[in-house]
């Protein structure tokens, strides 16, 4: 029987197949993008990349590179020789038909392959040679329609925002905070940001109807080329921006 299988995400990245393919199997390349900075992240990387089979071809004048995965996970990689400085990605996985870890609402590794594929292009294409730091904000209470995380944190109408549109937050503490709608999704955004340094915002959400009672956010802010001064003063502004954001229903009172 013929396994079925539906593509995830696909982007076009501005850089040679032989570039690219290096990020996925150099280890140290790998966590330029993958995920985010974790205590298991280092043997994540590692089974990614020792897990993975290679085969590499060539269909007419394109070159092709294919990782694929014991559970049926296939990235793809392609470039045209009239375009040797583009390379396609594209990532499928099998069917939801007859999986019974889907629960309808949200596919967990779906939605990894999402950001991971979008954090790839943007390390080789506004940050390449960089190594990345990331801050991160998960299961954060998305709170109900009059008192909503995205609009206490200052992004407000952001799902208006057409992709490659600017984007201009106001977080609660009074800063702005400036930026560019890379992609959308149902459940994600991404973003690029702009100040102290270029810098990469994906934003997760998980509906209600997986996690009551109003669902939850994630936040993963990728960051390139900082000190360590500059990369804890990004990390206090950070953790202040979500924490004032925070839903009134979901603050624990002191008293």
């Amino acid at each position: 029987m013929t396994l079925e299988l539906r593509e995830v995400v696909s982007v076009d990245i501005p850089a040679p197949l032989s570039k690219v393919w290096s990020y996925l199997r150099d280890p140290a390349l790998v966590r330029r993008w993958y995920g985010w900075d974790h205590a298991g992240l280092d043997a994540q990387v590692r089974a990614f990349v020792d897990t993975a089979i290679e085969t590499q071809d060539v269909v007419g004048d394109s070159a092709i590179h294919t990782l694929s995965w014991p559970h049926h996970d296939r990235l793809t990689l392609r470039s045209a020789a009239h375009e040797p400085r583009r390379t396609h990605l594209a990532v499928t996985r099998r069917s939801h038909e007859g999986m019974a870890t889907f629960d309808g609402v949200r596919d967990e590794a779906d939605e990894s392959w999402v950001a991971d594929a979008h954090q790839l292009q943007f390390a080789l294409t506004v940050q390449p040679d960089q190594d990345r730091r990331t801050l991160s904000m998960l299961g954060l209470p998305s709170g109900d329609r009059r008192d909503r995380l995205l609009d206490r944190a200052g992004l407000v109408g952001i799902r208006g925002v057409p992709v490659g549109g600017h984007v201009q937050a106001r977080r609660p503490d009074g800063t702005l905070l400036g930026g560019t709608l890379v992609y959308e999704t149902p459940l994600q955004l991404g973003l690029r940001l702009h100040g102290i340094s270029e810098m990469f915002l994906v934003l997760q959400e998980t509906p209600a109807a997986h996690t009551p009672p109003h669902g939850t956010v994630d936040a993963v802010l990728s960051t390139y080329g900082l000190d360590d001064e500059t990369f804890e003063q990004i990390r206090e502004r950070w953790t202040r921006w979500w924490e004032m954001a925070l839903p009134r229903s979901s603050r624990v009172s002191s008293a």
